[in-house]
């Protein structure tokens, strides 16, 4: 599928979505299309005049990858080529998961390489070397983070940001970090990690869908010591222009090879949970977490069929090129949810358990143990998701301290 460019358009507009109440009110009511939103939403990369003086005379180094672009009147241009036309002294790029371009499979690791168009030097944060070391940095004056997240705690660029923060207050490095909008961003949902499940699927105490942007959620990482020795990391945010939490965010760039839409992005909270069974989520079609499937499905039930087959994005998909039985999703109506509905009837529907979930996949992506016990047990969504509200509620409080868009 082709990226969704934005064309003829001084910058980003946003659909909108109007809350139902307050943030402790259950993140299904957050359905309502708000159509009145006509201000344009500019990313902190596209602010220089608010950073372009922090950068004078630096040695810059970047965390970046295909999302990190300055918008303009007709489509974007990299951050970093955006710099470097401005003569900021750029050093290196460090790219996370996907690599710099973002076309490396999910888990895939990343080498370190050369930018072939910029001949900077790429330093993998995706493989043996998660944070940068101290040589790694040893020639950088101050650190720029600019990513798109799409607010899913197993969605590893949160991880990184911790690792870069961790390694900058080391190193005594400050970190400016550009911020854009969560497209998950509306609510708060799912089961909260549990540290002893700790893992680089998700570092921190907070729900599955946690619901701030990256400069949030640096906030809060400082705010609570999370960091190794409870160090804190001297960041600066550039923020959103004209977001709050109540929209709807529709992204140009897929973030990453499997988020192809906005349909995917709403869905990967729910079916992002596949990826740790043994259940494919659409990897190797055209329609990742748009759909799920498996050999061992019932077909009688479930007579949505597909193959997946190694595609852009997934070299290796789970049942490559075997028939998989399960449901079509693409035309499902979800907003401001993360639902259990498809994982608990892909188990109950399945024809042998001992092949449904993988050894710790599981407990690593949901962060709990409980929930596979839940589901294998037979409790239905709305009893394990009331076993969730108690932390979710106690998590809502402690991330108001930190949010900037309200």
């Amino acid at each position: 599928m082709h990226l969704n460019f934005i064309k003829n358009t001084v910058l980003l507009f946003v659909l909108a979505l109007i809350s139902c109440g307050n943030d402790s009110k259950n993140s299904n009511e957050r359905d309502l299309l708000d159509t009145t939103q006509d201000r344009p939403i500019i990313v902190g990369a596209n602010q220089t005049q608010n950073y372009l003086s922090l950068l004078n005379g630096k040695r810059v180094g970047i965390v970046a990858n295909q999302t990190s672009v300055v918008f303009k009147k007709e489509g974007y241009t990299h951050l970093v080529d955006s710099l470097l036309a401005l003569n900021v002294g750029v050093k290196k790029v460090f790219a996370p998961e996907h690599g710099f371009r973002g076309n490396h499979d999910a888990g895939e690791s990343v080498k370190d390489d050369v930018d072939t168009k910029t001949n900077l030097p790429l330093v993998s944060l995706h493989g043996k070397n998660r944070k940068p070391t101290k040589e790694q940095l040893s020639d950088i004056d101050i650190m720029i983070f600019d990513i798109q997240d799409v607010g899913v705690r197993f969605y590893t660029y949160i991880s990184t940001l911790h690792y870069i923060m961790e390694a900058c207050a080391e190193a005594d490095i400050p970190l400016l970090i550009f911020d854009r909008p969560n497209p998950n961003g509306h609510y708060v949902d799912g089961p909260t990690l549990e540290i002893e499940n700790k893992s680089f699927l998700g570092m921190h105490p907070v729900p599955l869908v946690h619901g701030m942007t990256i400069g949030e959620y640096a906030q809060m990482i400082n705010g609570e010591k999370w960091l190794a020795d409870e160090l804190k990391c001297d960041i600066t945010i550039i923020p959103v222009k004209n977001y709050n939490h109540n929209m709807f965010y529709s992204l140009p760039i897929r973030p990453s090879p499997n988020l192809p839409n906005d349909q995917s992005i709403k869905l990967y909270p729910s079916l992002g949970l596949f990826e740790g069974t043994n259940v494919n989520a659409g990897r190797g079609t055209e329609f990742q977490f748009q759909r799920y499937g498996a050999p061992f499905l019932n077909k009688e039930t479930l007579q949505f069929t597909y193959t997946p087959a190694p595609n852009f994005g997934a070299k290796h998909p789970k049942h490559k090129n075997t028939l998989c039985y399960g449901e079509d999703l693409k035309n499902e109506d979800i907003h401001g949810i993360m639902t259990l509905k498809w994982i608990i009837k892909a188990y109950n529907n399945c024809t042998d358990k001992s092949l449904f979930f993988l050894t710790d996949g599981f407990t690593k992506h949901a962060g709990t143990d409980k929930l596979q016990k839940q589901i294998e047990n037979g409790v239905s969504e709305e009893v394990i998701k009331a076993s969730w509200q108690k932390d979710l509620e106690a998590y809502k409080v402690m991330r108001y301290k930190y949010l900037k868009y309200h």
